[in-house]
């Protein structure tokens, strides 16, 4: 018996509650001791019989699949969470993990994927169907956003911090921007304050440690 991994199954539609739960209760090793076709239905059957795992679908009625996963995670921590879902976009792949979700499967995943699945959630393991997978490591794989440096800096001040890490004079950042010298003067007295530094060779280290100055190809 202890080797039984027990099972809440909600989904909202009846012929694939019945479909899923006929799958699950045929898999050796895996025990359905509830089905509920909402939000609400499946945190009762949980807090009540206390499975291993909560196979929850993403779309059901009163409260969704996320709403339901983050309650579980607070009121029945020790429960693992798979979402089945017919969902793979990653808006709703991240926000089922943020809300707690131990694993992702999309509908239409073979029945030894969604056995192995649930062991493996219930051993605390964390799984993905081979789609989810790839787009949960392309975004680990890619880079991280880069915030802006100078979020301060209006964009004409950027185009002359730009210039001005570059190396160019005042005199030759007004030729090239088309501008009175004792504009680009302002603009630069307005750079150090807004940056905080006290001369130009400070403010030029600044903006090129933040990638400015660097020649761009035409």
């Amino acid at each position: 018996m202890s080797d039984q991994v027990r099972v809440v199954l909600a989904d909202d539609h009846p012929v694939v509650r019945a479909g899923l739960e006929a799958l699950l209760t045929s898999l050796p090793g895996i025990e359905v001791v509830a089905v509920a076709s909402t939000g609400r239905e499946a945190i009762r059957a949980v807090v009540t019989t206390r499975p291993d795992v909560a196979v929850l679908d993403l779309q059901m009625p009163d409260l969704d699949g996320f709403a339901a996963t983050r309650e579980l995670a607070r009121s029945a921590p020790d429960v693992a969470v798979l979402v089945l879902t017919m969902f793979e976009d990653d808006d709703s792949v991240f926000a089922a993990m943020r809300a707690g979700a131990r694993g992702y499967l999309v509908k239409g995943a073979e029945q030894e994927e969604i056995a192995r699945a649930i062991r493996a959630v219930a051993a605390g393991e964390a799984i993905f169907g081979p789609g989810v997978a790839r787009r949960v490591l392309g975004f680990f794989a890619a880079p991280p956003p880069t915030a802006d440096p100078f979020p301060d800096l209006t964009t004409r001040e950027r185009q002359i911090l730009d210039l001005l890490a570059a190396g160019l004079t005042n005199t030759a950042i007004a030729t090239r921007l088309d501008l009175a010298a004792k504009t680009v003067a302002n603009n630069v007295s307005t750079i150090f304050t807004k940056l905080g530094t006290a001369d130009r060779a400070t403010t030029i280290i600044q903006a090129r440690n933040a990638g400015l100055g660097v020649p761009k190809d035409r």
